[in-house]
């Protein structure tokens, strides 16, 4: 009697040598998706990303995240319902993009500085795009207009945070017990002794050199940045395969039933079934389609949100060896992606006439290989961070002088 388990394993190997067979058949349009896959991941992905994951280990192996945890504390949690140093998956999530925000949050589990509820509330939120591709890829690169950035990127980030607020109340119940004992040791004694206490205590506890912790560092880094590279490149082969055996043709004509209520034109569907699987040849796709510049603007805004199957792989990965579950992750993909459409829709109206004016000179001149971008991004992470220290600051002193009473879990 064959149960489910071994029904899912049969499937999953004969989509397997169903995709091995198709990539034997279509050898060339196989070859050539793998190298426009390589060419993203080693010219925008690599060298983009790299820095930032080996920032996060080493400031993890410092006990700076620690730190930075106990003073954010009084913020995220009435928030977010999370430990405040979700600030951290946050605030690089939003600055460098896949996968980063899943990975520092699956670290934070990992030693227990957030429960399983926590960790599934935080990937759900902090694992975004970043604006070098927004704003250098998409903008800039497919659609020449630097000034759409601004409103690819806001919509963006406007919906991942509502998205945030919203996760607060899944499991809305569930309080760990050990955030508590945190909680009340960080408003019951002086929280810049409480953060330099735990710096230490984390310092201690990893227990590494400098040096160890650098090259440590580094060489988990450079791993994952490959295995994200892999997904890269696997997706882009199986997304070229799908296009060519007809696949996405039939799913367009199914989608095109779903999208007609809306108004949005039947040259968009590729685009969305692309982007389903791949954010980047999604985004591609619909900036060449013949349709108004509002509509390619909310289906780009909307692959973006959803990320692709590409990135939800990516996901899985990192969280693999924790307990945090998928199911919210994939859900809020959903709920962001309609957010980012509705967002879109506010901003394209609002801010579109004048972009032209106020933001053009700032952008016209972007390139996504300069270290204008590089700066520009580290720029926006570092005021997040600060702005959400300085704002943690001012509710824990309102507390400690009892001008206004409130509580949360």
């Amino acid at each position: 009697m064959i149960n489910k388990t071994d029904k899912n394993y049969l499937v999953s190997a004969g989509i397997a040598i169903l995709i091995t067979f198709f990539i034997i058949v279509f050898s060339e349009e196989a070859f050539i998706a793998a190298l426009e896959g390589l060419k993203i991941w080693w010219e925008v992905v690599f060298p983009s990303l790299l820095p930032f994951f080996i920032i996060a280990e080493i400031l993890m192996g410092l006990g700076v995240v620690h730190f930075m945890g106990a003073l954010l504390e009084p913020l995220m949690r009435p928030l977010f319902r999370v430990p405040g140093v979700g600030a951290f998956a946050m605030a690089m999530g939003l600055a460098s993009g896949y996968p980063i925000g899943a990975k520092i949050t699956a670290n934070l589990r990992r030693k227990k500085l957030c429960n399983k509820t926590e960790g599934e509330r935080l990937v759900s939120f902090t694992n975004t795009a970043d604006p070098l591709f927004m704003i250098g890829a998409v903008a800039v690169g497919f659609f020449h207009r630097p000034e759409l950035g601004i409103i690819i990127a806001g919509a963006h980030y406007i919906s991942s945070l509502i998205t945030g607020l919203i996760l607060r109340f899944y499991k809305g119940n569930e309080v760990s017990s050990e955030q508590k004992y945190i909680h009340k040791k960080t408003i019951t004694r002086n929280i810049f002794i409480y953060a330099v206490n735990e710096l230490i205590e984390a310092r201690k506890n990893d227990g590494r050199s400098i040096g160890e912790l650098l090259g440590d560092s580094i060489k988990e880094s450079i791993n994952t940045l490959f295995m994200v590279g892999g997904f890269i490149i696997l997706f882009s082969v199986i997304t070229e395969i799908l296009i060519v055996t007809g696949v996405i043709s039939a799913l367009s004509q199914v989608i095109d039933i779903v999208i007609q209520p809306f108004g949005l034109p039947n040259t968009l569907i590729l685009p969305l079934v692309s982007g389903f699987f791949e954010i980047t040849n999604g985004a591609n796709l619909t900036s060449q389609s013949l349709a108004p510049l509002i509509h390619q603007i909310i289906i780009i805004n909307s692959i973006i949100a959803w990320s692709g199957l590409s990135v939800h792989a990516q996901v899985a990965t990192m969280i693999n060896d924790t307990d945090i579950s998928l199911k919210p992750y994939f859900f809020s993909r959903i709920l962001q992606s309609i957010l980012a459409a509705i967002t879109t829709i506010f901003l394209f109206k609002y801010f579109y006439q004048g972009s032209h004016s106020v933001f053009l000179p700032y952008l016209q001149n972007f390139n996504t290989l300069t270290l204008n971008a590089f700066i520009l991004i580290s720029i926006f992470s570092l005021s997040i961070l600060i702005t959400s220290l300085l704002i943690s600051i001012l509710i824990h002193f309102i507390q400690k002088i009892r001008i206004i009473f409130f509580y949360y879990n």
